[in-house]
Protein backbone atom coordinates (compact mmCIF):
# COMPACT_ATOMS: atom_id res chain seq x y z
CA UNK A 1 0.00 0.00 0.00
CA UNK A 2 1.16 3.54 -0.75
CA UNK A 3 2.51 5.10 2.49
CA UNK A 4 1.34 8.60 1.50
CA UNK A 5 -2.22 7.37 0.91
CA UNK A 6 -2.18 5.62 4.27
CA UNK A 7 -0.98 8.81 6.02
CA UNK A 8 -3.74 10.79 4.31
CA UNK A 9 -6.37 8.24 5.34
CA UNK A 10 -5.17 8.29 8.96
CA UNK A 11 -5.14 12.10 9.05
CA UNK A 12 -8.67 12.21 7.64
CA UNK A 13 -9.91 9.69 10.21
CA UNK A 14 -8.25 11.62 13.07
CA UNK A 15 -9.88 14.83 11.85
CA UNK A 16 -13.34 13.23 11.72
CA UNK A 17 -12.93 11.75 15.19
CA UNK A 18 -11.67 14.99 16.71
CA UNK A 19 -13.86 17.65 18.22
CA UNK A 20 -14.70 20.67 16.11
CA UNK A 21 -14.17 23.99 17.94
CA UNK A 22 -17.49 25.29 19.33
CA UNK A 23 -17.92 28.84 20.58
CA UNK A 24 -18.71 32.48 20.02
CA UNK A 25 -16.79 34.78 17.72
CA UNK A 26 -16.68 38.23 16.26
CA UNK A 27 -15.60 39.76 13.01
CA UNK A 28 -14.24 43.18 13.90
CA UNK A 29 -13.68 46.04 11.50
CA UNK A 30 -10.55 47.65 12.97
CA UNK A 31 -11.04 50.79 10.87
CA UNK A 32 -14.49 51.56 12.33
CA UNK A 33 -14.64 49.40 15.46
CA UNK A 34 -17.87 47.84 14.18
CA UNK A 35 -18.46 44.31 15.48
CA UNK A 36 -20.29 41.49 13.77
CA UNK A 37 -21.06 38.75 16.30
CA UNK A 38 -21.96 35.08 15.97
CA UNK A 39 -21.66 31.57 17.32
CA UNK A 40 -20.94 28.24 15.69
CA UNK A 41 -20.51 24.57 16.40
CA UNK A 42 -17.54 24.68 14.02
CA UNK A 43 -15.55 27.90 14.29
CA UNK A 44 -12.99 26.97 11.63
CA UNK A 45 -15.71 26.31 9.07
CA UNK A 46 -17.71 29.45 9.84
CA UNK A 47 -14.65 31.70 9.43
CA UNK A 48 -13.94 30.06 6.08
CA UNK A 49 -17.56 30.52 5.04
CA UNK A 50 -17.60 34.23 5.94
CA UNK A 51 -14.34 34.85 4.08
CA UNK A 52 -15.57 32.94 1.05
CA UNK A 53 -18.91 34.78 0.91
CA UNK A 54 -17.20 38.14 1.39
CA UNK A 55 -14.66 37.42 -1.34
CA UNK A 56 -17.52 36.61 -3.75
CA UNK A 57 -19.42 39.76 -2.75
CA UNK A 58 -22.32 37.57 -1.65
CA UNK A 59 -22.43 37.84 2.14
CA UNK A 60 -25.97 37.87 3.56
CA UNK A 61 -25.18 40.75 5.95
CA UNK A 62 -25.12 43.65 3.51
CA UNK A 63 -23.49 46.06 5.99
CA UNK A 64 -20.59 43.66 6.54
CA UNK A 65 -20.24 43.16 2.79
CA UNK A 66 -20.17 46.92 2.22
CA UNK A 67 -17.58 47.42 4.98
CA UNK A 68 -15.46 44.66 3.43
CA UNK A 69 -15.67 46.42 0.08
CA UNK A 70 -14.98 49.89 1.55
CA UNK A 71 -12.15 49.02 3.96
CA UNK A 72 -10.65 45.82 2.53
CA UNK A 73 -9.84 42.46 4.06
CA UNK A 74 -6.76 43.82 5.86
CA UNK A 75 -9.03 45.87 8.14
CA UNK A 76 -10.92 42.87 9.50
CA UNK A 77 -10.05 40.56 12.37
CA UNK A 78 -11.76 37.20 12.89
CA UNK A 79 -11.63 36.48 16.62
CA UNK A 80 -12.77 33.63 18.84
CA UNK A 81 -14.21 35.16 21.98
CA UNK A 82 -14.79 31.98 23.94
CA UNK A 83 -14.85 28.27 23.24
CA UNK A 84 -16.76 25.50 24.93
CA UNK A 85 -14.49 22.91 26.47
CA UNK A 86 -15.56 19.58 25.00
CA UNK A 87 -15.55 16.15 26.52
CA UNK A 88 -16.84 12.68 25.75
CA UNK A 89 -19.49 13.02 28.46
CA UNK A 90 -22.64 11.25 27.22
CA UNK A 91 -25.80 13.32 26.88
CA UNK A 92 -24.04 16.66 27.04
CA UNK A 93 -26.06 19.35 25.24
CA UNK A 94 -23.54 21.53 23.41
CA UNK A 95 -26.29 23.35 21.54
CA UNK A 96 -27.84 24.59 24.79
CA UNK A 97 -24.42 25.49 26.23
CA UNK A 98 -23.63 27.47 23.08
CA UNK A 99 -26.97 29.28 23.29
CA UNK A 100 -26.25 30.33 26.90
CA UNK A 101 -22.68 31.38 26.07
CA UNK A 102 -23.93 33.41 23.12
CA UNK A 103 -26.47 35.22 25.31
CA UNK A 104 -23.79 36.09 27.88
CA UNK A 105 -21.58 37.61 25.16
CA UNK A 106 -24.49 39.44 23.54
CA UNK A 107 -25.23 41.17 26.82
CA UNK A 108 -21.55 42.00 27.30
CA UNK A 109 -20.77 43.25 23.79
CA UNK A 110 -24.08 44.66 22.56
CA UNK A 111 -22.89 44.28 18.93
CA UNK A 112 -24.49 46.15 16.07
CA UNK A 113 -24.90 43.00 13.98
CA UNK A 114 -25.44 39.30 14.63
CA UNK A 115 -24.19 36.76 12.13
Amino acid sequence: MNPAANDHREAKLAYKQGHQPIGVYQIRNIATGRIYFGSSNNLDAIFNRHRFDLSLNSHRIKELQQDWKDYGEANFVFEVLEMIEQSDEPGRNYREELKELEQTWLERLKPEYRL
